[in-house]
């Protein structure tokens, strides 16, 4: 339980002092060791010392003030609640503090994903563990901002819960997590969450003329679904989001089979798949008042003698066709059909895809920056806003028409590679061409979406990027007041 209350320090077993290493200091526990260079309040410092009354005093470290950002909080906090576990603290306060940058409900969020994260980890297999759930209470904040503050609180946890949703789908294995269980996953979550959910099987996609789809999935025993999420929180307004997610639930590379190492982690192919559902989730709890649909085209890239080959010549529900010169580009051939399907059934007016598209963008941008594409300068300026407020960082990539020759194909419309050069551009500028003018962002997560270098907010494995933003996206309110 999380909640924030006007009350005295003295109620708790432990309390939390997120310090600044340039802060004025009021403190004599926190003067001596400063003094003392045993604590100075440097970015992932954690030093505790036990009270008179034998209840705990943990500072943390948070750097400079104007260096400050979100996540920095995030982690600060998580770092925090980490340390309180260690001591077997329940009754858990935090102090609020100031944040450049961030008003008073955005340091409340940082608070509860910081406390939320802290603890999550993906240990089904290992046997039942308890997680460490304390009751922790914000406490110190403005006393004009505290009703504020408790709504701040549930929305941030919802949204918290729709990082871990997208967490756990990520971390199932694939013989686990397959298109027809990821979509009795997405059923459970709209029953629970307060979404509509409709699944397609292979019959159904192949009336809907979804080709491209068809062809990356048929080599699998694992047939290929079609889930449409449907959220209608406003029923004044005919203005529908729509959300793609790539829902690769195992990718081998086909034919153009992958290495054995490049291929331990394609379990995570999906990550775009579980950041719109965990988004749906977070919407959907929070009684968000837009109207969104999410879609998913699940299915699985194998090798069999029925699949699809290098040089095949393949059809796409909107009607163009396509040369496959690599089957390991699997990913942006469900997406147009996704798209297509988007556009033309659900009507939707404007599109954002999240996919987990090419190795090419953490060679360019590496794991904690997400390339973005966009035809539609409005709509990505909405995504800076939005991410402003999720602390997620993104990177525009040019989607200049001289790209465009790299594509082109030669037995075809299309080929579904451009080469080794601008590899992340010429893979979003391919599903550009299915998006018929709607607004679109192309949201490339292969470097965000998965982490081998743990931190105290996210161990190894999926991150839950970037549900944060794409909440924040449709949700656009701006905060206001500091």
């Amino acid at each position: 339980m999380i909640q924030v209350k006007d009350i005295s320090i003295d109620n708790f077993q432990g309390i939390i002092n997120l310090v600044y290493e340039d802060q004025e200091i009021n403190n004599k526990v926190l003067e001596n060791l400063k003094l003392k260079k045993v604590f100075e309040g440097k970015s992932g410092q954690v030093f505790y010392k036990t009270t008179e009354d034998l209840n705990y005093e943990i500072f943390v470290g948070l750097g400079k003030f104007n260096e400050l950002e979100k996540t920095d909080l995030i982690n600060a906090v998580a770092k925090s609640v980490k340390q309180a576990e260690k001591l077997n603290i329940n009754e858990l306060g935090i102090n609020f503090i100031k944040a450049n940058g961030l008003c008073t409900g955005g340091i409340t969020k940082s608070i509860v994903q910081g406390v939320k994260l802290a603890s999550y980890k993906f240990d089904k297999y290992k046997g039942n563990k308890e997680a460490y759930n304390p009751n922790v209470t914000i406490v110190g904040a403005p006393k004009e901002k505290l009703e504020k503050m408790k709504l701040k609180i549930e929305e941030a946890s919802n949204v918290a819960d729709g990082i871990i949703v997208a967490r756990d789908l990520v971390n199932e294995p694939a013989n686990v997590l397959y298109p027809e269980t990821l979509a009795k996953r997405a059923v459970e979550i709209g029953k629970d969450s307060g979404f509509e959910v409709e699944v397609f099987d292979e019959k159904q996609i192949e009336d809907l003329g979804m080709k491209a789809f068809l062809e990356v999935g048929k080599g699998s025993v694992h047939k290929p679904r079609l889930i449409v999420m449907r959220y209608m929180g406003n029923e004044n307004s005919d203005e529908r989001v729509g959300l793609v997610g790539k829902g690769l639930t195992f990718d081998t590379g086909g034919y153009s089979l992958k290495p054995s190492a490049s291929m331990d982690t394609m379990k995570s192919d999906m990550g775009g798949a579980a950041a719109v559902i965990g988004t749906m989730q977070a919407l959907a709890k929070n009684k968000v008042s837009k109207n969104v649909v999410a879609v998913v085209a699940a299915c699985e890239n194998a090798i069999s003698g029925g699949s699809y080959k290098p040089g095949d010549i393949i059809g796409s529900m909107s009607g163009k066709t396509i040369e496959v010169l690599n089957t390991d580009a699997e990913g942006r051939l469900t997406l147009v059909d996704a798209i297509t399907y988007i556009i033309e059934k659900e009507n939707v007016d404007k599109v954002v895809d999240v996919a987990t598209l090419t190795g090419a963008v953490l060679v360019a941008l590496g794991t904690e920056i997400t390339g973005v594409l966009s035809n539609n300068d409005e709509f990505y300026e909405e995504l800076v806003v939005a991410a402003r407020r999720s602390g997620e960082k993104f990177w525009r990539l040019p989607n200049d028409k001289c790209f465009k020759k790299l594509y082109k194909g030669d037995f075809a419309e299309l080929k579904n590679t451009g080469g080794r050069f601008a590899g992340t551009i010429t893979a979003g500028m391919f599903i550009e061409e299915f998006v018929q003018d709607k607004p679109w962002l192309h949201l490339d997560i292969a470097g965000t979406s998965w982490t081998d270098a743990a931190n105290d907010s996210t161990p190894k494995g999926g991150t839950g990027a970037p549900v944060s933003t794409l909440y924040e996206l449709v949700v656009k309110h701006q905060c206001k007041h500091k």
